[in-house]
């Protein structure tokens, strides 16, 4: 277990200091229905196992020359593959448009029709009662598709029957695509009701099963269910739970939740919430190296409070320093964030800082239909390092554009701020403090060549830097403004490899260059990184969720 590791590794550290008659035999019918079988809720279901700070991408690489540009590529690149029709989706709209054309002249208004087809369908007007046997086909031309070996069912009660297994497909507008496998379903497409005893499919990208389905108006209930999106015959992750609510407000309620790596029990919860559409990294330990901190080892915890605040417990254990872990108190609500931080916090250039405690208060907002966003931010707290120690203050302003999209190919990435950060050093004289404010910029261009080759140029110039700054946390450089570069190829399905390069615009130096192995490990990533100008390596591995 995971978390036995920690806490054995920790207290080592810590020691060291650290119906068979009919009217007719046929083999089509339409039949008007109630619009939409509902018979999935888990349209646009995501998996999200816990609620820590948002990233920007499926998995997020460290980089401090941008070249994590190339996760948002990666990411656009991801989500057009998810997009694709399949084989079978193609042909339940082509099937659509053909049964649209055999519809007759008259439809009851706010009905939508189904087509029945089977090599042997029996209906019995007087009852309602019908059977379909064979290769059972059952469309809704909305973009439903419903397929078994032999289904029963009355068309005056609006009830379709299934003993053995059924398959159904959805590929309705404004719902994610479903395919799913059941047996023993009952369904009644009027009081929009039904279960099913057994149930997997995919929901988007969301592979989901359980043990017992019921279907309600307005939200569907998972007994004994799964949830992940690692597609593999025994998933490298997923999360388990007694009872899974999906509600149509995006929400998704699992009750009595177990984390899993492989069939190896990482983590519980009794309780989780989680807005569908969030997009955040899963809840499985990361693990890695590097030559400055050594091998680690950090998994992140949430404890619920109320529906806005939750206590972040980030455990973070490594070989050359020991335990370096953080908690925080955290209140969002409505774009404001505010987070009482306590612990070691480190940068992507491995550069390390203890909040002792801190404050740090965000507002972000969008600028209702324009592309545009903005941030307030103020962060205070006493902040200590192994060469200084003081009060830190930070004010900034930023104004974000969205991302801007040229052609299809090439992406504009606007940003400016104003910051303002003063550190009073805790010395009689206030010998040492100091004060850094001015304006910040940052532009990049990055263009998609095909599916595998892209690349970037930019231009950075941040106020502070390690020079004018009291710590070198958040500012590696020791200069203000850069030219940065990039590029990303694709060479394998498996294997992607990226070049990032930073240049000095005061020194006229080219200061870093690092080089980037990605390996898709199926449902995980790993992610290789030299160092060339500094000589270091760094090492990362972490589940990607799809």
């Amino acid at each position: 277990m995971i978390r036995k590791f920690i806490k054995k590794l920790s207290r080592k550290f810590n020691k060291k200091g650290l119906g068979n008659s009919g009217d007719s035999l046929f083999k089509k019918i339409f039949l008007p229905v109630n619009r939409a079988l509902p018979l999935l809720l888990i349209f646009g279901l995501g998996f999200s196992a816990v609620d820590i700070p948002k990233v920007q991408a499926a998995y997020k690489s460290s980089s401090d020359t941008d070249a994590d540009i190339f996760d948002y590529i990666e990411n656009r690149r991801r989500e057009r593959r998810a997009n694709q029709l399949t084989p079978e989706q193609k042909k339940l709209l082509a099937d659509i448009e053909e049964h649209k054309n055999q519809l007759p002249s008259e439809i009851v208004e706010g009905k939508v029709p189904v087509a029945f087809e089977g090599d042997d369908l029996s209906y019995n007007a007087a009852t309602g009662e019908f059977i379909a046997t064979g290769k059972v086909d059952i469309i809704q031309l909305e973009g439903y598709r419903f397929q078994s070996d032999e289904v029963t069912g009355n068309v005056k009660d609006q009830e379709v029957r299934v003993e053995n297994r059924g398959h159904m497909l959805q590929l309705m507008q404004g719902a994610p695509r479903v395919t799913l496998d059941g047996y023993n379903m009952i369904y009644n497409y009027g009081t929009k009701t039904g279960s099913t005893d057994y149930a997997e499919g995919k929901a988007g990208e969301y592979y989901i099963t359980g043990k017992r389905f019921e279907f309600y108006p307005d939200h569907l209930v998972v007994y004994e269910g799964t949830l992940t999106k690692c597609g593999a015959k025994l998933p490298d992750y997923h999360s388990s739970a007694d009872r899974i609510e999906i509600w149509p407000e995006q929400i998704i309620r699992m009750y009595n939740v177990k984390f899993w790596i492989k069939d190896r029990l990482v983590g519980t919860k009794e309780y989780e919430e989680r807005k569908m559409e969030a997009e955040e990294r899963p809840y499985f330990p990361r693990v890695g190296y590097s030559s400055d901190n050594g091998a680690y080892i950090e998994d992140t915890f949430e404890i619920p409070i109320t529906d806005n605040l939750r206590g972040v417990i980030n455990a973070h254990i490594e070989t050359k320093h020991g335990v370096r872990s953080s908690a925080e108190l955290q209140y969002a609500n409505r774009g404001l964030d505010m987070r009482l931080l306590y612990g070691f916090y480190y940068d992507s250039n491995s550069k390390w800082i203890r909040k002792s405690p801190g404050l740090l208060t965000t507002y972000n907002r969008h600028f209702g239909g324009l592309p545009l966003s903005y941030k307030l931010e103020y962060e205070v707290g006493r902040w200590r390092s192994d060469e200084a120690s003081s009060i830190h203050h930070k004010f900034e302003a930023a104004l974000y554009h969205d991302p801007i999209i040229i052609d299809k190919k090439y992406i504009l990435m606007l940003q400016t701020s104003y910051t303002f950060t003063r550190d009073n050093v805790n010395h009689p004289e206030n010998i040492g403090n100091t004060t850094v404010k001015g304006m910040n910029y940052d532009i990049k261009l990055a263009r998609e060549f095909d599916d595998r080759f892209a690349a970037f140029i930019g231009y950075k110039y941040t106020k502070n830097n390690s020079q004018n700054s009291l710590y070198e946390y958040q500012n590696p450089d020791s200069y203000s403004g850069k030219f940065l570069a990039g590029m990303s190829y694709q060479l394998t399905p498996k294997d992607r490899f990226v070049i990032g390069v930073k240049y000095s615009t005061e020194s006229g130096t080219l200061e870093d260059v690092d080089y980037y192995w990605y390996r898709d490990l199926h449902c995980s990533t790993a992610i290789l990184r030299w160092r060339a100008k500094r000589k270091k390596v760094e090492f990362h591995w972490q589940f990607t969720p799809w």
